[in-house]
């Protein structure tokens, strides 16, 4: 059972690679030539901004050593992942686990191509603007957050369990 949920939860993080690299090189090779502010909504623009740090712009200065010690850091994060996931007990957790594995691998591989991670979703309201971020970083928000409710609700399912026995 387990080793299905491994599958699955890999087969999540290779989808989430291929759509975060389709995406990133599809704004980089025709969307952003030349680079500009692309209104979408009143809220949203497409821009291109090049991350040199983590999330958040944090540590984003030109340092040479940033995308080599950033990346080896995922890389560790995601050694553990892969060995959480062989061990996960359900597919949401299987699932929750890829896209995290798949948004941090996406992210790594920008800065093995570009020494930064390509940000490009901009959201705003009035003058001010969250961080821009893309798939990689929308992967791994959104598989935490599953990873917090599956954690949650299976904990509720379990004491519910124990009640009834």
């Amino acid at each position: 059972m387990q080793i299905n949920h491994f599958r699955f939860g890999l087969g999540i993080a290779g989808l989430a690679i291929i759509a975060d690299q389709a995406s990133k090189w599809w704004i980089l090779a025709f969307v952003m030539q030349p680079p500009q502010i692309i209104p979408v909504t009143p809220f949203f623009n497409i821009v291109l901004t090049w991350n040199r740090g983590i999330s958040f712009g944090l540590f984003n200065d030109d340092g040479d050593f940033n995308a080599v010690i950033l990346s080896v850091l995922a890389i560790a994060i995601v050694i553990y992942l892969l060995r959480w996931l062989y061990k996960a007990e359900n597919r949401m957790m299987a699932a929750a686990l890829g896209l995290i594995i798949g948004g941090a691998l996406g992210n790594v591989i920008d800065r093995a191509l570009h020494r930064a991670v390509a940000d490009f979703l901009d959201f705003h309201l009035g003058g001010y603007h969250w961080p821009a971020f893309n798939g990689a970083d929308s992967f791994i928000t959104v598989g935490a957050a599953i990873l917090i409710l599956d954690y949650l609700f299976a904990r509720g399912r379990q004491r519910n369990n124990m009640d009834d026995a």
